[in-house]
């Protein structure tokens, strides 16, 4: 893949960095530091309109400022360590599923500690209840929520162990210096942090201060730096949840049903099944009937042979066609009547997808009668701790819940159903389990994102836009993992009126037009279907800009004016203007192009950051109908920009990782990625059938500009470019093909596999290894 890589220096960061800082000195052995973590959020600057919009309640407060305000009681209870070999650790309360958190977390600390980046380790912290709301990773929120806390804390490290030399040398502190670890008197002294940490230690919690570095004295903060755990990665060393190894846990898998949510009525074969080679036992859970052997191999031998009796599932009789017919029958009405004024006016659908991450979905669990263990990824940990031990009868405190790294999420591991299936097993088998779900079981049982309808009717006469209206309709988006608990602790503080449910305040709390468009209005709407749901990767965004992307090119059509001009005259924010502007200049908008292809555009803002997206799709009969093995063809995205406002970018080449990935997603999205469901269950039983972006589909030309500072303050990046590139993926095809997309993905009418059986649920063990292997 051909790319380039920029990272533009304008402007200088606004941090108020001359101000000292406050944080506490824990009593510890060697020293160690904790702070109280703030409500950290930025707002936008609006620009004059002839016909402006009133801010939207996202742009009052987002889902990030709520996390942030319920995060702030238990603020306090984080701390950096610096140990006696000259290292410094911190147990970061989020989850790192590969958005390069640890990395980022490690910076900062290196930063305002000046201490090499090697010898910084960020773990994964355990379950910790006592932080109540402080320990969710969602919503783009973990560099917002603890940018300023980290730095705190390891500034005042540093300066503990400054003022620990001085005393111990008889100078002033002022006069010592520090760089790579190493504390320096000129030439006269000097001595390691490593030397320092026990005497540098307190043997009680008391207050002390540091001053921030201005960004202006920045060496690692600001600048691209890779991964520092890509060496392990590309090596293999690095261990993921199925990597673990626990003393005793065995592998087991779990046979389970032809329809979602199916129950056991009965099985006919269990003891025969018990007695297959390797299989140690077998148990009838709340979803299906476990096995655990000594091989996954011979797990899923035994699954396999498993003779079981099902009850029904819960949405047995729905497929595509019966939940888009309830979505529209449950649309909220379009209420602004084009009486003395013109009209564009659509509806776009968009099917069911998957929320499988990478790695299959895994947890270790060790339950005992007076205790557990629980190994998983998972995205909040609280929540998990606390309902697994009501469905153990154990005490809270008895649960043990350690966070491990995953292998990708989407969104799935905010869930903890596969930690709580594990715990289920061990708990009936009084033995410990090491749980994988079959690659069957994520696409067929694990979580979707909604299948969803968007109805948008805009007004416009005189050269402007008067009113735009935008009713999103959805099948029941579940947020039971802990994020609707945020909500409810902070419910006095939302800008929203009425009583809305956790999803309706999710939607305005998320969802914002970029453009000066008069009256806007956008209302969520949802049907309680009971699928497995769950908020996928910008959860509401990618849908909803795309409809308002198309819309906004539509009216740009209607009313004689070039798609970026439109865009600039209407947009709202100076952010959005400056990244549009260099998207037009760097992508060479309006350059010639062969009949057939295209460009398109795109704009968004969200998480306090600003995003534009400008892609070329080839649209030519040579190019959709061509060959791919196992497959689906159709357009082809060849070029595309992704140019991003984040604020303050803390590490430019991890922003640029995640705006390639948001790209990546949003092109699945857009042309081939989606569940056919069919009788109540995903047609899709593997990545084979679901037609994600492929490097046959991956533009050969992918190039990321982070701009330079605009606000001091980092913006959530890790699902900002998701929803742009979407619209632009969009705009692009209806451009080059002459029509506007209604339907997405553009290829969901097509069902170029052959599904996989439902029965039994986990298909054949491959075993020769050669003709699958490719």
């Amino acid at each position: 893949m051909a790319e380039q890589r920029r990272w533009a220096q304008e402007g200088e960061p606004e941090e108020p960095g001359r101000r000292r800082v406050l944080a506490y000195l824990l009593a510890a052995p060697t020293l160690a530091v904790g702070v109280r973590l703030g409500v950290d959020s930025a707002g936008g600057e609006s620009a004059e309109a002839v016909v402006p919009s009133p801010p939207q309640p996202e742009n009052l407060l987002d889902l990030g400022d709520l996390q942030n305000l319920a995060a702030a009681p238990t603020s306090g209870l984080i701390s950096v360590q610096v140990h006696a070999d000259g290292t410094a650790s911190f147990a970061v309360p989020r989850a790192e599923v590969g958005q390069g958190m640890t990395t980022a977390v490690a910076m900062m600390i290196a930063e305002e500690m000046d201490l090499p980046l090697a010898k910084i380790k960020v773990t994964l912290a355990d379950a910790r209840p006592e932080l109540m709301m402080n320990q969710l990773t969602g919503g783009s929120n973990s560099m917002r929520s603890i940018y300023r806390p980290v730095r705190v804390a390891a500034a005042v490290a540093r300066q503990r162990l400054v003022s620990t030399a001085a005393e111990q040398w008889g100078v002033a502190a002022s006069e010592l210096s520090t760089k790579d670890g190493v504390i320096s008197y000129g030439s006269a002294k000097s001595a390691t942090y490593g030397s320092l940490a026990k005497a540098a230690a307190s043997a009680h919690v008391v207050a002390a201060s540091a001053r921030l570095k201005e960004p202006s004295e920045f060496t690692v903060i600001g600048t691209p730096q890779s991964r520092v755990d890509a060496l392990a990665a590309v090596t293999g060393r690095k261990t993921f949840g199925m990597d673990l190894q626990v003393p005793d846990a065995k592998p087991t898998m779990v046979r389970r049903p032809p329809t979602i949510n199916g129950t056991v009525v009965s099985v006919a074969n269990a003891e025969a099944v018990r007695a297959m080679p390797g299989i140690t036992d077998v148990a009838t859970v709340r979803h299906g009937v476990a096995v655990r052997g000594e091989t996954f191999g011979q797990c899923i031998d035994a699954l396999r042979a498993l003779e079981v009796n099902w009850g029904p599932g819960t949405v047995d009789k729905e497929s595509d066609a019966t939940v888009l017919a309830k979505l529209r029958k449950a649309a909220l009405p379009l209420v602004v009547p084009p009486l003395l004024t013109k009209k564009v006016e659509a509806e776009f659908t968009f099917a069911f997808a998957s929320n499988s991450p990478l790695e299959p979905d895994n947890a270790i669990a060790d339950v005992r009668s007076d205790r557990a263990e629980i190994w998983s990824s998972l995205k909040v940990p609280i929540v998990a701790q606390r309902e697994i031990a009501t469905q153990l009868g154990l005490p809270q405190r008895a649960v043990t819940v350690h966070v491990v790294e995953g292998g990708g999420s989407f969104g799935r591991h905010l869930f903890h159903d596969v930690a709580a299936e594990a715990a289920e097993i061990s708990q009936k088998m009084g033995k410990p389990v090491k749980l994988s779900w079959s690659r069957t079981d994520n696409f067929r049982q694990g979580r979707t994102h909604p299948m969803c309808i968007s109805r948008v009717r805009a007004t416009y006469a005189l050269g402007n836009v008067l009113s735009y209206e935008q009713r999103h309709t959805s099948s029941r988006t579940d947020f039971g993992h802990g994020l609707g608990e945020v909500l409810t602790s902070t419910a006095a503080k939302l800008p929203v009126v009425g009583n809305p449910t956790f999803a309706q305040t999710i939607f305005q709390l998320t969802q914002s037009s970029p453009y000066h468009f008069g009256a806007t209005t956008q209302l969520l709407n949802e049907v309680p279907l009971k699928f497995n749901t769950g908020s996928m990767r910008n959860i509401y965004s990618p849908n909803v800009a795309c409809a308002r992307e198309l819309v906004v090119d539509r009216l740009a059509e209607k009313m004689g004016k070039d798609p970026v001009e439109f865009r600039r005259e209407f947009v709202k924010d100076k952010r959005l203007r400056a990244v549009l502007d260099k998207a037009a200049e760097v992508g060479e908008w309006g350059r010639a192009l062969p009949s057939g292809v295209a460009q398109g555009i795109a704009l968004h803002a969200e998480y306090r950051g600003a995003v534009a997206s400008l892609v070329e799709i080839d649209c030519r009969p040579e190019t959709v109908n061509r060959e791919v093995r196992d497959g689906v063809t159709g357009p082809r995205v060849t070029k595309a920009l992704m140019v991003v406002d984040a604020g303050f970018a803390i590490n430019p080449r991890g922003i640029e990782a995640q705006m390639m990935g948001g790209m990546n997603d949003a092109i699945a999205m857009a042309l081939t990625s989606s569940l056919h469901i069919k009788d109540g269950i995903p047609l899709e039983g593997s990545w084979d059938n679901y037609f994600y972006t492929r490097q046959w589909n991956t533009p050969p030309e992918l190039d990321v500009v982070v701009m330079g500072t605009t606000t001091g303050k980092p913006a959530g990046v890790g699902e900002l470019g998701v929803a742009p590139a979407f619209g632009a993926i969009a705009c692009a095809y209806a451009r080059a093909t002459g029509t506007m997309p209604t339907s997405f993905p553009i290829n969901h009418g097509t069902l170029s596999f052959e599904p996989l059986p439902l029965e039994p649920s986990t298909p054949q063990s491959p075993t020769d290894g050669l003709d699958r292997a490719y």
